[in-house]
């Protein structure tokens, strides 16, 4: 068997009882070898510390991506002791920690933040090689993880995700629903799908994927007893509902003007906020995908309709300097495919 870089032996390698040690052979200049043994044996222990380090660079990714040797361990149907031996033998491989763990928590090291960019590039081209390699006939496969909205997510993206897999039966989708931006590469995201008026991270690779338009709306129940609403000064007489996740919660661009609005419920989930506007509570600043059903319906009325409110624009995000592999591109396409050229909020 062999030893690993640095003289320690790879994860999951032990001697033979009774094998000869090549480290305990010091020098082979009179050393007799009529079949070539040693250099055959030589040709396999670095075909086996490549194989070895591929496999530790994808635990590390899991590790990384998951922010747990468990959770890791359990991901890959592997003991957390092996997950433990495979990132010891990277980081002595490569002379540098990557990972700084306690008893109760683990975060990477500036040095592993980097190493994790160049091991995410590096596996999503291996896995494109493979896929080019074994014909046009192949299908994808491999994961694809996708960071949505929690209201855009369940209206349209879960829909679009099903068909997409029956389509593609050999890809794994890891859906994660949630309205909070998140670190694409310590996360290990592939596309993150966010609604925008604009975008504070210049360093991800952005997609326009469509606008999304927002409206002000409310119950006619709610309206029924309530003062009129003409104009966005009228506001002010009313209990207005607000998202907490936008950069200005209280403050609504309608039309030309800015106006202030008060209210007893703010919430960091849009689809709350179309519950409670159901139920009668108040006004609300929401997007058009989430509503638009129920304008058609007459469970919501539009409201300052002469004030347009600012559009937004669904982007699809990147993560910087990773070229996107074939399984996110087929999906990016379907995407495109189901969301339509003028999707019926627009």
């Amino acid at each position: 068997m062999y030893q690993g870089y640095h003289g320690q032996l790879a994860p999951g390698y032990e001697y033979k009882r009774g094998e000869p040690e090549c480290a305990g052979i010091h020098s082979i200049d009179n050393w007799s070898d009529p079949n070539n043994t040693y250099s055959k044996l030589e040709s396999i222990q670095e075909r086996e510390v490549a194989t070895d380090k591929l496999v530790a660079m994808k635990i590390f990714r899991r590790v990384a991506e998951l922010g747990s040797f468990t959770k890791a361990a359990d991901d890959l149907n592997i003991t957390a002791a092996t997950v433990s031996k495979h990132i010891a033998f990277l980081e002595q491989d490569i002379d540098t920690r990557l990972i700084n763990r306690t008893t109760r928590r683990m975060h990477l090291t500036d040095a592993g933040l980097a190493f994790l960019k160049r091991t995410q590039a590096l596996l999503d081209g291996l896995e494109d090689a493979e896929l080019e390699a074994r014909g046009v006939q192949a299908e994808p496969r491999g994961t694809i993880r996708i960071n949505v909205p929690m209201s855009f997510g369940l209206t349209h993206i879960t829909e679009a995700i099903d068909s997409f897999l029956k389509r593609y039966p050999d890809i794994d989708v890891d859906l994660q629903l949630s309205d909070r931006m998140v670190d694409l590469v310590e996360q290990g995201v592939d596309i993150a799908i966010r609604v925008r008026n604009a975008l504070s991270d210049s360093s991800l690779l952005a997609k326009p994927l469509r606008k999304s338009r927002n409206i002000v709306c409310a119950s006619p129940q709610y309206l029924a007893s309530a003062p009129e609403i003409h104009s966005p000064a009228d506001l002010a007489r009313h209990n207005c509902l607000t998202f907490a996740l936008h950069d200005r919660p209280r403050v609504w661009e309608l039309g030309a003007e800015e106006v202030t609005v008060n209210g007893n419920f703010r919430t960091d989930s849009s689809l709350a906020i179309r519950q409670s506007l159901l139920r009668g509570l108040g006004v609300g600043l929401v997007p058009r995908f989430l509503v638009q059903q129920d304008l058609d319906s007459g469970s919501l009325i539009p409201l300052l309709q002469d004030f347009p409110p600012k559009p937004y624009t669904v982007f699809a995000l990147f993560p910087p300097g990773r070229k996107q592999p074939t399984k996110v591109r087929l999906l990016l396409e379907h995407l495109d495919q189901y969301l339509g050229d003028k999707p019926y909020w627009e």
